[in-house]
């Protein structure tokens, strides 16, 4: 009798591919695809930043000396740097606190202790940013300044003509565009430096009521989109002034500022009826500019063959003045 060899394998288990994906700038990835670790849960966030935390004021102090702070060397140091006890002392805090901070510990941390730990460890502005943001606390000394625009962001701005493109600061300045976008909106810069901003323009220029073909659904998300980029910077005095300003010149903005409605800062299209150019149906689209501290690059791109036209008329209309009114100089003269 022959006998037959029958070859078994075993079966290959196919892993189950999780449920959450990942979307970001239009892409969509599968989270086991891109190597990605579980969400971590709001209180394991809390405890990371606070170890982070200890650990950065830990490595400021080992690299500050005591002849930096103008304390005699002494004789022995096991320590490379400060002790814990003469940071605390400098400081003005207690030892014990401060070990705790330095541990990770869960205690609360005001901006006024990282002020005096800033202060005694000669932190440079890029890491007092960096000890204030894991902390998720706000600088009270710190008045950001407004991101530069260099001459190759200015030149980028030009060779993306004609489709209107601005760069915008943190608080929604607008601190550079093209030809296109003033040909579009008007020329702000001939406004006061705090009025160069779209939420004022949006308001209190008259032309965007009618330049914009959805005006009303168009401020109330734009009030929704600034109050969730404030939420990032309370008691910033950039925002704080913004807002008083805004306050103090439209009631539409107060009403619409008292909902508390918030909206994200995604893509979105619009249709401008421009008195030259006509109508335009456009992609505004968002960039993060990454050598600059939440500035961002914005472009309008045309969705039709109409508005690809009237884009290149943009560049032949002379740019619309755009008037002040009195109150907002008042506005700014009591702020």
């Amino acid at each position: 009798m022959e006998h037959v060899t029958v070859a078994t394998t075993k079966p290959t288990r196919v892993p189950q591919l999780p449920h959450v994906v990942r979307a970001q700038a239009g892409v969509v990835l599968d989270d086991a695809l891109a190597g990605m670790p579980p969400a971590q849960s709001p209180r394991e966030i809390t405890a990371e930043r606070r170890r982070l935390l200890g650990e950065f004021i830990r490595s400021r102090r080992e690299r500050t000396t005591p002849e930096m702070v103008g304390m005699a060397p002494g004789l022995r140091r096991r320590t490379p740097g400060l002790r814990r006890e003469e940071v605390a002392l400098l400081s003005g805090i207690g030892i014990t606190w401060y070990t705790w901070l330095e541990q990770g510990r869960s205690i609360n941390v005001s901006a006024q202790v990282l002020q005096s730990v800033a202060r005694v460890l000669s932190l440079d502005p890029t890491e007092r940013a960096h000890l204030f943001a894991l902390a998720e606390l706000p600088d009270p000394e710190q008045l950001a300044p407004l991101p530069e625009v260099s001459a190759g962001l200015q030149a980028m701005l030009d060779q993306l003509t004609p489709m209107p493109a601005a760069i915008f600061g943190p608080r929604w300045e607008i601190l550079a565009s093209n030809r296109a976008y003033l040909g579009l909106f008007g020329d702000y810069t001939a406004l006061p430096p705090l009025c160069r901003n779209i939420v004022w323009m949006c308001f209190m220029d008259p032309a965007w009521r009618t330049l914009l073909s959805d005006w009303s659904q168009f401020a109330r998300r734009i009030v929704a989109k600034m109050r969730t980029a404030m939420a990032d910077y309370v008691g910033d005095p950039g925002w704080t002034a913004l807002l008083e300003l805004m306050q103090h010149s439209s009631a539409e903005f107060c009403e619409l500022w008292a909902r508390h409605e918030v909206a994200p800062m995604d893509t979105c299209y619009k249709r401008y009826q421009h008195p030259q150019a006509g109508s335009l149906n456009v992609e505004a689209s968002h960039l993060w500019l990454s050598d600059q501290r939440n500035a961002r690059l914005t472009v309008q791109t045309p969705r039709d063959e109409q508005s690809r036209r009237g884009f290149e008329m943009l560049m032949t209309v002379p740019p619309r003045h755009i008037p002040q009114p009195a109150q907002v100089g008042a506005a700014l003269s009591a702020s």
